[in-house]
C-alpha cells in the first residue's frame, strides 16, 4: 500500500466563512474574523521595510547576465526624490501622470513617486500604443484624464501613439528626481485613505476603457485582506517572479502591493507566453526560485512544455515554492493535474495550487481558496473585511461585494458608477457562482460572465463561461479559444479561433465527440475562423480575453452563414 503523499508545510488562512440565507433568496457570505487594522497609505509599509530590511531587494530587472536591483532604501529614498520632482511639474488629480511602457525599474520608481506624493498615475496598456493603428482608445483614455506628463521607457517605439495623442503633453524618457524635498514632504503628509493612487483600465470589453478608481483605502485594506489569508509571508517575505503587466490588477495591485506590504522582493519577468517571449521566462525561473509564483491560466499552458522537459528548471522552480496561484480565467482541468503531477514528481510533495478571483473595480482580491480541491473552478471564500451577497438566478447566483477595498466608481463618469453598484451600495461582480453541493460554505464555483450568458429560442439558458471551457478542453492544443453563437436560436454554433493547424479530420471528428446533455450545451454547427481577433475592434482585450459579443457583432455574416441565413 503507497503512502499518502505529504503538502508542502505552508501557513494560511483555513476556510471559515458565515453563511446568512435571506427569505428573499439571497444568500450572504463573511468571514467570521474581523479584518486587521491597515496603514492610511502604502508607503508606510514601504518606509517600516526600508528601515527593518533596507538591503533587502525589493525590484530587481535583468540586465545580461545579472539583475539590476532596487533595495527598500533606494526605493524609499527616491520615492521622495522623484515625488518631489513630479509635484514641481505641477501634477495633481486633474492632470496625473500616464505611463505608456510595461514593467521596468523606472516604472516601479515613477508609482512610488507619484504615491508618495499623493499623485495619482495610470499605467496603460502599451498596447494601445503599439499594437493599435487608429489609436482610438489611447486617444479617449487621454481625453478623460487629461495628463499632465507622459512617460515611456523609450520614444521611437511610441512615436506615432504620441504624435497622434499628446501633442500638448509633455513627454519624458528618463525618472526625474529632485532634492528639495519641503514641498513634497507637506503633500506627502496630505496622503490618506481617500486619496486616488491611480487610475486602472477596464479591459474595454463593453466599450471604451473605463477608468477604475483606486484609493490607498481600497489598496490598504485589501493588502491587510490578502496578508490575513497568506499567513507564511509573515514568516517569509514573499518572492515572486511575475511578468505580468502593471496596467492590470492582479500585478499592478495584487503583485505590486504584496512585495511592498510583506517586505518581499519582486523579479521583474520581461517574458510572456507566448512563442519566442515564454522563453525568457523559463529563463529567469531557472534562476530566481519564487516562494509564491502567480500566473493565468495560458501562462501556465505555454510554461508546461518546459517544466515537463527540463527537469533544472523543474528543480529550480519547485524548489522553495510554497503555493502556485491562478486568477484571470478558468484554467483547464488538465493543465491544473499536470503540473500537480510535476511538482509531486520533482520534490516528493504536493504543493498547493490555489486561486481567487476579484476585479479592477475590487482592488482586486475578493474572495480566494486556501485550501486544495480538485475542481480548478472552485474560487473559495471572501477574506475578513468583504462581504458578497448572493443573487438568485436561473439555478446559480450572481455576485456582488462590499467592503472598503471596493472602488468608489469610475473617474468623470458618474452614469456608469451609478449602474455598477445596487440598491444597497453593492458593486455588481457580473460574475456568476454556484455551490459545491448545494454549501456555500465549501467555496463558490464559477460559472461564467453574466453578461455572455442568453437564451435559446425556447427559452432555455446557455451558460458561456462553463460551456467554453469545455470546448476549449475538449479540442486542447488545437483551439485557442471559441465563441458560442446562438441568442434567439433553436441550436448553438461556435466560432473557433485555432492556435495551431488541425490535422485532417480532427475538427470534425472531435466536434462529434464533444458531450453534451441538451440544447444548452450541444454544439451543432462550427467554423473555424482564419482572422485572429481584433484589438482595436475590441474582439480582444489587450491581456488576450476575447470580447464574446463584439466578436459576435463584428462577424455577423460568418454567424448568418453558419446558421444558413
Amino acid at each position: 500500500m503507497k503512502s499518502a503523499v505529504r503538502t508542502r508545510s505552508v501557513r494560511l488562512a483555513g476556510p471559515a466563512v458565515v453563511v446568512d440565507r435571506r427569505p428573499s433568496g439571497e444568500v450572504h457570505l463573511r468571514s467570521p474574523h474581523e479584518l486587521e487594522r491597515y496603514p492610511a497609505q502604502l508607503t508606510e509599509r514601504l518606509e517600516h521595510w526600508a528601515r527593518v530590511a533596507p538591503d533587502r531587494v525589493l525590484f530587481a530587472q535583468r540586465a545580461g547576465s545579472s539583475w539590476r536591483t532596487l533595495s527598500f532604501r533606494d526605493a524609499f529614498r527616491k520615492a521622495k526624490t522623484v515625488g518631489a520632482a513630479l509635484l514641481a511639474r505641477g501634477l495633481s488629480v486633474e492632470r496625473p501622470l500616464v505611463v505608456l511602457s510595461g514593467n521596468d525599474l523606472e516604472h516601479a520608481l515613477l508609482h512610488l513617486g507619484a504615491m508618495y506624493a499623493g499623485i495619482p498615475y495610470a499605467p496603460v496598456s502599451p498596447a494601445y500604443s503599439l499594437l493599435s493603428t487608429d489609436f482610438a482608445k489611447l486617444r479617449a483614455i487621454f481625453e478623460l484624464l487629461t495628463p499632465g506628463l507622459v512617460f515611456v521607457s523609450r520614444r521611437e517605439p511610441f512615436q506615432k501613439a504620441l504624435d497622434a495623442v499628446a501633442r500638448d503633453v509633455e513627454v519624458i524618457d528618463c525618472v526625474p528626481e529632485s532634492e528639495s524635498l519641503d514641498e513634497v514632504q507637506k503633500a506627502h503628509e496630505r496622503v490618506g485613505p481617500d486619496t486616488i493612487v491611480k487610475f486602472l483600465f477596464t479591459s474595454g470589453s463593453t466599450g471604451k476603457p473605463k477608468a477604475v478608481i483606486n484609493t490607498q483605502r481600497m489598496w490598504c485594506s485589501n493588502q491587510a485582506m490578502i496578508a490575513s489569508q497568506f499567513a507564511f509571508f509573515r514568516d517569509e517575505p514573499p518572492v515572486i517572479v511575475d511578468w505580468a503587466p502593471w496596467h492590470h490588477t492582479a500585478a499592478g495591485n495584487h503583485d505590486f502591493g504584496i512585495v511592498i506590504y510583506n517586505g518581499g522582493s519582486y523579479y521583474i519577468d520581461e517574458g510572456k507566453p507566448m512563442p519566442g517571449a515564454i522563453e525568457t521566462t523559463v529563463r529567469n525561473l531557472r534562476e530566481i526560485a519564487p516562494t509564491w509564483y502567480f500566473n493565468v491560466p495560458k501562462g501556465y499552458e505555454a510554461l508546461l512544455p518546459y517544466l515537463r522537459s527540463d527537469a533544472d528548471l523543474r528543480r529550480n522552480f519547485f524548489s522553495k515554492l510554497k503555493v502556485l496561484w491562478f486568477a484571470g480565467a478558468a484554467i483547464a482541468q488538465h493543465v491544473f493535474d499536470e503540473i500537480k503531477a510535476l511538482a509531486r514528481e520533482t520534490t516528493g510533495e504536493d504543493i498547493l495550487f490555489l486561486t481567487g478571483l476579484g476585479s479592477t473595480e475590487t482592488a482586486p482580491y475578493t474572495m480566494g481558496r486556501m485550501w486544495e480541491t480538485a475542481d480548478a473552478t472552485n474560487m473559495g471564500l471572501p477574506p475578513p473585511g468583504a462581504e458578497i451577497k448572493l443573487v438568485p438566478m436561473e439555478g446559480k447566483y450572481e455576485a456582488r461585494v462590499k467592503g472598503p477595498h471596493i472602488t468608489p466608481g469610475y473617474w468623470r463618469q458618474a452614469e456608469l458608477t451609478a449602474q455598477a453598484f445596487d440598491e444597497e451600495g453593492y458593486y455588481r461582480l457580473g460574475d456568476t457562482f454556484a455551490f459545491p453541493d448545494g454549501d456555500p460554505a465549501k467555496g463558490l464555483l464559477f460559472r461564467g460572465r453574466l453578461a455572455e450568458d442568453f437564451k435559446l429560442s425556447t427559452g432555455t439558458w446557455v451558460h458561456v463561461g462553463p460551456l467554453r471551457a469545455k470546448f476549449i478542453a475538449h479540442f486542447a492544443p488545437w483551439v485557442r479559444d471559441v465563441v458560442i453563437a446562438g441568442e434567439g436560436r433553436n441550436e448553438l454554433a461556435a466560432l473557433v479561433f485555432p492556435a495551431i493547424p488541425f490535422p485532417p479530420g480532427k475538427f470534425e471528428s472531435l466536434l462529434k465527440t464533444l458531450e453534451s446533455t441538451g440544447s444548452s450545451n450541444r454544439i451543432a454547427r462550427a467554423v473555424i475562423l482564419e482572422e485572429p481577433p481584433s484589438l482595436d475592434a475590441g474582439e480582444v482585450t489587450d491581456k488576450g480575453t476575447i470580447n464574446q459579443k463584439a466578436v459576435l457583432r463584428r462577424r455577423q455574416a460568418v454567424v448568418e452563414k453558419l446558421y444558413g441565413s
